[in-house]
């Protein structure tokens, strides 16, 4: 339990398609359902940190392999009991406030519960039952659910409960048309929210955007398309890729995940592919890629190394891999990396970038990607 009766939350994230302000609504109810039964009182911290943190997160997020999550339907979420104070939800589940999916208000309420310390209770009709509770007109807390929080932290302070029927909290709406792929507040495209999974440019100086099951187009002068399915464009191409880069040489996309890689032309998915090119010397599960205009190279990056590809027989080069070292500056394990029409490369890890200066071959600036690069435009909204 915790050993305080005032406790903070943070959202630290939440799906693109749904509205900051309709999520930050369902997760004020979810804690509310609770306070009003309880002596306890919770209030959002949007700055500092928090007791309790609520975050959404895609397959295995450093919870241990246990906790990885399974994609759509399977496990929804976990919560860790105090003094952790952390609930994780699968990003990869159509979530809904308005009925359509799986219901998120009950999913959070649920394990708001276990971060306050609840277990799993044996009424199939409390909120705390092992499967999450659908929403009807009876209250969404039953006397189970009001028994065990009052047994660890009493009861109101006013003496009086306040409970809730559940068809009360159907009604939270959904993302609209007009707000698609970006969030209210912050009012940003969702890849500027937090680290994308890879980045690339094609001739045309389009530059491509790839999170989770998404793309974006970003042009030169800041236009951000809505998002898109990966695999309506690519067909076969899995959710997910590790890595992604444009040939400079004729236009072709590649695209890299575990020990496999797939080449595009345009979007037809071209013979032969996809390949396991880690029997051909590629590393599985490559950081990064990008196509090295001084090389005429594709050059995938793994760990402290990196390898210069031939396209054509889609072998390692000889002598490779070779140490990260000979490009100065570089951070090992970067999450992704693109030649920019400016002339330079730039390295993107966690919250930071790097930019590489191909005549001299070193770093000659670095910072925070959402702050500095204008050309991804996260300052543009």
């Amino acid at each position: 339990k915790w050993y305080k009766h005032q406790l903070t939350y943070q959202i630290v994230n939440w799906p693109w398609y749904l509205s900051q302000h309709q999520v930050r609504q369902a997760v004020k109810a979810a804690f509310e359902l609770w306070s009003n039964v309880s002596s306890l009182t919770f209030s959002e911290e949007t700055g500092g940190p928090a007791n309790i943190r609520l975050a959404f997160f895609d397959g295995e997020h450093n919870d241990g392999a246990r906790h990885a999550f399974d994609g759509p339907g399977g496990a929804l979420a976990h919560a860790f009991f105090p003094r952790r104070g952390e609930a994780h939800f699968d990003n990869a589940e159509h979530w809904s406030l308005n009925g359509k999916g799986r219901n998120l208000f009950v999913v959070l309420a649920h394990e708001i519960g276990h971060t306050l310390g609840l277990q799993h209770s044996p009424f199939k009709n409390a909120l705390m039952s092992p499967y999450y509770k659908k929403l009807g007109r009876d209250y969404v807390l039953n006397f189970d659910d009001i028994f065990a929080i009052q047994n660890l932290y009493g009861a109101p302070s006013s003496g009086r409960l306040v409970q809730l029927p559940g068809k009360q909290f159907t009604m939270f709406e959904d993302w609209s048309e007009e707000k698609k792929g970006v969030t209210d507040g912050a009012a940003k495209p969702y890849y500027c929210q937090s680290m994308f999974d890879a980045v690339t440019w094609d001739l045309k100086e389009t530059l491509y955007i790839f999170k989770g099951r998404y793309y974006w187009m970003v042009t030169l002068d800041g236009n951000v398309s809505e998002p898109q399915l990966t695999q309506q464009r690519w067909k076969k191409l899995p959710a997910f890729v590790e890595a992604a880069a444009v040939s400079g040489s004729d236009g072709k996309f590649y695209f890299f995940k575990g020990g496999r890689c797939w080449r595009y032309k345009g979007s037809r998915l071209e013979a032969g592919f996809p390949q396991k090119c880690s029997e051909n010397g590629f590393p599985r599960h490559p950081d990064t890629a990008l196509y090295f205009p001084p090389l005429g190279h594709l050059v995938v990056f793994k760990g402290e190394k990196y390898y210069v590809i031939n396209e054509e027989s889609m072998m390692v080069e000889p002598y490779y891999p070779r140490s990260i070292r000979d490009w100065k500056g570089v951070p090992p394990s970067a999450n992704a990396a693109l030649a920019h029409p400016n002339g330079h490369v730039y390295f993107f890890k966690g919250e930071n970038y790097w930019m590489f200066n191909q005549d001299t071959l070193r770093v000659t600036a670095s910072g925070k990607w959402v702050q500095d690069l204008s050309w991804l435009s996260c300052q543009h909204f």
